[in-house]
């Protein structure tokens, strides 16, 4: 039964993209709790998923940073923001606290996040970030670093009331 299930929690899904069904998984956040997205997706308009290689990493933090600054502005047009990467809680914690983000992040230790999204390859995670309404993915934005947020506020700019 424990290969079935480590192989279970290895198993790749298809690369995700927009109009597929945001996946319903849970992980340990920065605190050291568990968030589970489904949960996420169900309270608010919008849920934006980003994902990031490595905490505390020049790029990554030059995403979260941009995120972390426009927080208010995605805040009013209803965005729950949720940083995903495999880093442990305790880096995940420091990422955080250094950075000031107001929002969680996940230690996706096992990949079952990550996975879930359909990112290919068993290092860290991809640079892509998912924007999620009524539990469907509605837009996807991959490789951006510091106009992470700029490109999320132009898609929500985009749509109809």
């Amino acid at each position: 039964m424990s290969l079935f299930t480590l192989l279970f929690g290895m198993a790749k899904a298809d690369p995700l993209n927009v109009g597929d069904a945001a996946p319903i998984v849970s992980a340990a956040t920065d605190a050291g709790a568990t968030l589970n997205l489904g949960d996420v997706y169900s309270k608010n308009q919008y849920t934006l998923v980003w994902f990031y290689p490595r905490a505390l990493t020049g790029g990554c933090t030059k995403q979260g940073c941009s995120l972390r600054d426009a927080s208010s502005e995605l805040t009013k047009k209803g965005v729950a923001v949720v940083g995903v990467s495999n880093d442990p809680v305790a880096k995940q914690k420091e990422f955080k606290d250094t950075n000031n983000f107001p929002f969680p992040l996940l230690a996706d230790t096992d990949r079952k996040v990550i996975n879930a999204f359909g990112q290919v390859g068993n290092g860290a995670a991809k640079r892509e970030a998912y924007l999620i309404k009524g539990g469907k993915i509605v837009y996807k934005d991959a490789g951006v670093t510091d106009k992470q947020a700029e490109n999320i506020l132009n898609f929500l700019a985009s749509q109809k009331s």
